[in-house]
């Protein structure tokens, strides 16, 4: 029986990769949902070429030159519109797969979905466990999930480790994530106030979105990363650390009680972790290139400096904050980020919002506060960070 599929954030790059593996297995997969927030054609292609039973768009008006088009094509999709329609697909009875691929805090209300209806869930929306941690967990374990990471790092982790969860905790010392160090890795940070979208969006090994693309050239990528392996494999936040591996062939390590180190290798080409959670726990085609060690060269690795990546280090300030702070750090991010894409603010502004925010804003929360509690915090935060960037734009 094929697995059915709904792929949230399908016209992104992890949305259009896990299509691509999908391509290369049409006897283990039916799409049934595909979603996006605004790119028309790009959603529309991809209904005219996998005819999924439903479509959904955030934006309304997207949503309705979406369905006006498909029905001149004589596509029979149904069309959804607004973040309920996520929610509803990612719970949907015919979805038996959910690839969570949307980058931001709005991944979080569909993921919890997905995870409370007992969904196989691929997550690569890091932002559902920076900023619902707790709760998500929670979540997953209520609902009988299974929790699949796709990001690179966590997914290296995670196949580095038993199939046995329960042996996690007496095999861990602790687990090193690798950070290529980005576009600046070598830049004078003094040089970094001038850097343009255009340059920080200039990833040197990784094709990715143009957030993701920023947040990498600042490390704020890796400062979630490190929030979100804290939940995923239930650390302590000092049991995480990062280490700059600029050929990005090493994925992440775990390093074990007896201090082995088990790594995972491979080219960086997302479509390897995205393979190993669709089909988990077998092992299937992704596409990707063979590693030639051959021609590899030498693998390096440097220590992070504070000094060029000071964003990273605000992932464990946050993780030490109070219950929520984590949440505060990513949505005043998305908003810096933001702005700094719409040339509004410079480049090394990013990190002022985010450490003036996360210092202005200390939330109140408990452990189990409901979902409705961290967005309204999400909103909070995103407000006091749009406060900022008017007040540099003065």
């Amino acid at each position: 029986m094929r697995q059915r599929l709904c792929v949230l954030g399908s016209t992104g790059s992890v949305g259009s990769n896990t299509l691509d593996v999908v391509s290369r297995h049409p006897e283990r997969f039916e799409v049934v949902a595909l979603t996006g927030q605004q790119r028309v054609d790009e959603l529309l292609a991809q209904c005219l070429q996998w005819k999924p039973r439903f479509a959904a768009m955030v934006l309304p008006s997207a949503a309705k030159e979406l369905r006006e088009r498909l029905r001149e094509a004589g596509c029979s999709t149904e069309v959804l519109d607004g973040p309920g329609a996520l929610v509803q697909l990612a719970a949907h009875p015919d979805v038996d797969t959910v690839m969570a691929a949307i980058v931001g805090a709005a991944g979080l209300p569909p993921c919890m979905a997905a995870a409370r209806a007992g969904k196989r869930l691929l997550l690569a929306n890091k932002e559902a466990l920076v900023v619902g941690g707790a709760q998500f967990m929670a979540a997953v374990v209520e609902g009988g999930a299974t929790l699949l990471p796709i990001d690179s790092e966590h997914s290296a982790i995670f196949q580095c480790l038993p199939e046995d969860r329960s042996q996690w905790k007496q095999r861990i010392d602790h687990i090193v994530l690798t950070a290529s160090g980005g576009p600046f890795r070598q830049r004078d940070p003094a040089s970094l106030a001038g850097v343009t979208p255009e340059e920080a969006c200039a990833h040197p090994n990784w094709v990715m979105g143009r957030k993701i693309s920023v947040d990498s050239a600042t490390m704020m990528n890796k400062a979630l990363e490190v929030i979100e392996a804290r939940w995923l494999f239930d650390l302590a936040p000092e049991q995480v650390k990062v280490v700059i591996h600029p050929q990005s062939i090493i994925h992440s390590m775990v390093v074990c009680r007896d201090q082995s180190v088990l790594a995972q290798l491979g080219t960086p080409d997302m479509r390897v972790p995205i393979a190993y959670g669709l089909a988990f726990p077998e092992r299937i085609e992704s596409g990707a290139d063979a590693l030639d060690f051959l021609s590899l060269g030498a693998l390096t690795f440097e220590p992070p400096e504070r000094a060029r990546f000071p964003g990273l280090f605000l992932a464990w300030d946050a993780l030490h904050g109070p219950h929520g702070s984590t949440a505060v750090l990513n949505a005043a991010n998305e908003e810096a980020v933001a702005a700094f894409l719409d040339r509004r603010i410079g480049f090394d502004a990013i990190h002022r919002i985010n450490a003036e925010t996360l210092e202005a804003l200390p939330p109140r929360l408990s452990l189990d506060a409901p979902v409705e509690d961290l967005l309204d915090l999400d909103r909070q935060a995103r407000d006091c960070a749009r406060q900022r960037v008017q007040a540099l734009l003065r």
